[in-house]
């Protein structure tokens, strides 16, 4: 095996993902600021972003913790938010999946949203690459990405403990929401998904413990599953097709 092509397929992730650090670091601060609006200190804040490594579901967890729901809500709100990370598992399998258990280790906790999108596209785009190469390059996107999580997220939950309480922070967490969620409604089963979510959110809003919105992201899942089947059945029916 060659170590300097190990080691180019590392530093091609790392330019890869040089540009994420543009969406890193603001949600990252973000984050930091919520979470010590809501009440986290800053060794809970830094410790939420290293357990956890997931921006939406802990922005979700947050909100429910402002809102008192019981732990096992927060739980299961901030797992079925993170319910892709079992696709992006599936998906990445048949390339890492023969990695020894402790890499595999890393590979679990590093797979967030912007490491699986660069590193899928980079073994699709390269498909000779042996495995130490396509787990080095991995590792190579996700240490623009993961470590200044931490950083950033360090960074804005010492902003938000300087910010007087009475200032309010409450209308960020609606914000970073919408700039998490309008950019990848890019079809029509995503915007069909968005809508019926939204929709029955709304409806069922009067649920304790914001338990309306996971009424709505499951109506939402559904509505999109179906959209997209719809669209399948139809394509399908094309000539030629």
């Amino acid at each position: 095996m060659d170590g300097t092509d190990v080691m180019s397929s590392y530093w091609r992730g790392v330019r890869n993902a040089l540009p994420f650090l543009f969406v890193v670091g603001p949600f990252g601060m973000l984050f930091g600021v919520v979470a010590t609006d809501a009440g986290l200190n800053i060794f809970e804040t830094l410790m939420f972003s290293i357990v956890v490594i997931a921006g939406a579901a802990q922005f979700t967890a947050v909100q429910l913790m402002q809102d008192n729901a019981p732990t096992i809500v927060v739980l299961v709100s901030a797992m079925a938010v993170n319910l892709r990370m079992a696709m992006y598992s599936a998906s990445i399998t048949p390339h890492l999946g023969p990695l020894p258990l402790w890499k595999r280790m890393f590979v679990a906790y590093f797979l967030v949203d912007q490491v699986y999108a660069a590193s899928i596209i980079d073994y699709e785009e390269r498909p000779q690459q042996t495995l130490a190469e396509k787990f080095a390059f991995f590792m190579g996107v996700a240490t623009p990405i993961c470590p200044p999580w931490y950083l950033f997220t360090l960074v804005g939950a010492w902003a938000g403990e300087a910010v007087p309480p009475e200032l309010g922070l409450d209308f960020v967490l609606p914000i970073a929401f919408i700039a998490l969620f309008a950019p990848a409604l890019r079809t029509g089963a995503h915007r069909a998904a968005a809508l019926v979510a939204a929709l029955m959110a709304l409806a069922f809003a009067f649920l304790p413990y914001n338990l309306g919105l996971i009424v709505g992201a499951l109506a939402g899942m559904m509505a999109g599953a179906e959209v997209e089947r719809r669209a399948g059945l139809q394509a399908d029916r094309r000539p030629g097709a």
